[in-house]
Order: C-alpha cells, then structure tokens, then sequence
C-alpha cells in the first residue's frame, strides 16, 4: 500500500473525480429532489439500499455524498454526515445516542445555542443533562452518572477559548463505555484531529472555516460508519434536517483551500493577540497560542497551530466593549466565524444572549467581552484598526 495522501492533498482531492458522463472536472450540482429509476425492479432496489443509486435528495445525492467523503478523509473518519446547519449536525448528532431517559455530560463553556439545547430542549424530551465548569478530566468523571449516554465538549470553546484536553476526555469516555462528542469548529480539521486522539464522533459547523468564504451554511459530523447510517436512517431522514446541493457544493469548493487559508489566519491571529495583550487598554486576552493561557501547553500538544478566533475584555466594561465595537473600521461588526474577512461580535448581546447573565459571568463571558475572527487581510492593517478603535 502507498503512503497515505497529505492533508493538502485530500483537501483538494477526497470524493471528488471527473464525472463520469460528462467528464467535468468540477463536481456537478444535483440540483434536483428527485432521481428517476430505470424500471420497477430498480426503483424497489434502490429503495430498499440492496443497490446503490439515488431516490431523493432527503435520502441522497450526489454533491452531497462528494461532501460527506470528503469531510470523512479530512477527520479520518469511516463515514460522515453532512447536514442543513452547525445546529441540525449537533441536534441530529447528540440525538443519535440520546433518547429518554438518558443524561449527558457536557462541558459548561459552550456555544450559546448547543448550551440550550442541552439545557433546554433535552429535558423536553425527558433527558438531561450536566454542565461541567472547568476543563479538568476529573470534574467530567465526577458528573457522570449510571444513566450517562455521552460525553460533549468543545475545544477551543466558544467565546471563550477554553482548552479541554481531547484524549483524556476520550480515554475517560472508553474507560467508562461512553461515547466522546467534540465540536472541531474552532480548530477545523486543518489545525486538530480529535478522532485520532480518540473522540468517537466530530462535528462541526461547516458554514464556518470548512466553507470559509461566508456564503454557505451547512454542518458535519463524522464518526463510525454504524454510527452515521444510524442518523441517516433514524435521525436525519425525519427531523429532515438535510443540506441542499448547492450549499454543499460550495462548501466542497471552500474546503479545497482551508489548508492554505488556515496558516493564514492563524498568522494573524498570532500577532493580534500578541497586540492587544500589551495594550494599555485591554483587561485580558483568551488565545491559547499566548504563554500565560491555562489551556496553552495543551493546545500545543493536541493542535498543529491555535486558530484565528481571540476573545478580550477592554477596559471599561460594558461602554469599553461598546466603543471597540463601535470604533473598528475594517472589522466587520457580523455574527459568524471562519470567514476570509475580519469579523467582531459582542457574546453577551448576540451568541449567548439567551444564557442567563450569571451563568455567562461564571464561564468568563464578561460583559464587555469581544469576539473577532481573525481573516485572511493585512495584519498591519487589522492590528491598525484595532489600535485606533481602542483610542478612548
């Protein structure tokens, strides 16, 4: 057997070939809901998966399967699912292990919408679950109860890049014959592997640095292949939380260079941190690439270099977030993350403006606390804006 293909290489490559009527170098769109059988015989096989073939998009297609090949090769999963969003992946994948009955465990510094949907949704359906403050090992295994189904966190978190070290939690969740569940959105597949250290299923927001260019929502999970044809038989089928050919497309076309634009980002991100944690001006910097970050020797350990995403608090408060907010000229005041351009937001207001401000206090969302997404522009010119935005 040959050597493996490089990151890069399957980036570009991985489920994606010329068409084989047209020869199209370029991934057709399937634009279309339905697939037509040959006969009776056909249609029943299809049907039935005793054959291949596509029925409807719901079930299948063709852009979407490029897609999901792709998103397996690049987390060196056996199969994945791409779905209609961040959430419909994080929704269909916890619901494939969790039902009635079950708990979970889960990391307390979340995305704003996933905390409510273990917080809120879960219970609803007769589940619950518990929020564990810090990122030591040993408070997720004190959580853990007799009816614990699963394990989720994320690492770097959301807004407040908080590091969890992947392969204890993973070792923790097979000690204990449960299920791991990382949200590799922050850190994409280009910067960390956290099935190779053991998380039995990644998911992501694929609208973020996967699409990379703002224009596409869709999400990804991958896992076992038993795993994933259970959610597309149980879970995805009937909550129908299904991506559409197009936004898979163009996903597949931003994935082609997340390994060029990742250094990138991370570049600049780099020596933003790096600014704002000498201003004058700034309280406190969350970047795990600074030295003085709780979560930097792991983040060195299980991720090839620490993201584009920063969080800091300015001096001031609340009013000091508001005129950084307020000041920044080439920062795009916009919800989101992973986009080739600049982006800021306010947690507090936007993502976790559902999470009872105590409970945002308590994980370190202060309420003047800043998020940018570091693009792919100038460096000079981003730390520039910044600088004059924090004039007051």
């Amino acid at each position: 057997m040959g050597k493996p293909f490089d990151f890069a290489t399957l980036a570009v490559h991985a489920g994606e070939g010329p068409c084989p009527a047209t020869g199209a170098l370029d991934t057709p769109i399937y634009q279309s809901t339905t697939f037509v059988s040959a006969d009776a015989d056909e249609m029943a096989a299809v049907y039935g998966e005793q054959q291949p073939g596509y029925m409807y998009t719901r079930y299948g297609n063709p852009t979407i399967h490029a897609l999901e090949v792709k998103l397996a090769a690049l987390e060196s999963g056996e199969a994945a699912l791409a779905t209609a969003s961040g959430m419909a992946a994080v929704s269909t994948a916890i619901l494939g292990y969790v039902k009635t009955g079950d708990h979970v465990v889960a990391a307390r510094s979340l995305y704003g919408a996933t905390y409510n949907f273990l917080n809120r949704k879960l219970p609803r359906m007769g589940a619950s679950a518990t929020f564990v403050e810090s990122a030591r090992v040993e408070d997720f295994e004190r959580a853990i109860q007799p009816n614990t189904r699963l394990i989720y966190f994320e690492t770097p978190s959301n807004p407040v890049l908080q590091v969890v070290d992947i392969a204890e939690i993973a070792a923790l969740g097979r000690a204990r014959g449960i299920p791991t569940m990382l949200d590799n959105t922050f850190a994409s597949p280009a910067l960390q592997q956290p099935l190779r250290l053991g998380v039995t299923v990644a998911v992501h927001s694929a609208t973020k640095y996967l699409c990379g260019h703002g224009d596409a929502m869709g999400g990804a999970i991958i896992g076992s292949r038993e795993y994933i044809s259970l959610l597309v038989h149980e879970v995805i089928r009937d909550y129908g939380g299904v991506i559409s050919p197009f936004n898979a497309w163009l996903i597949l076309r931003g994935i082609r260079t997340l390994h060029l634009r990742m250094p990138a980002h991370c570049s600049n991100a780099r020596q933003i941190a790096e600014f704002l944690a000498a201003h004058p001006k700034v309280e406190r910097v969350n970047y795990p690439g600074l030295p003085g970050h709780p979560g930097h020797e792991v983040a060195r350990k299980q991720m090839s270099d620490f993201g584009a995403m920063i969080s800091f608090e300015a001096k001031g408060g609340y009013e000091g977030g508001k005129r950084v907010m307020d000041g920044v000229r080439l920062f795009a005041r916009a919800a989101s993350l992973g986009d080739t351009r600049s982006l800021i937001v306010h947690p507090a207001s936007t993502s976790h403006r559902a999470v009872p401000p105590e409970e945002r206090r308590a994980i370190g969302i202060i309420d003047g606390l800043v998020r940018l997404s570091v693009g792919i522009e100038s460096a000079a010119d981003l730390i520039a804006d910044l600088d004059q935005a924090l004039q007051f």
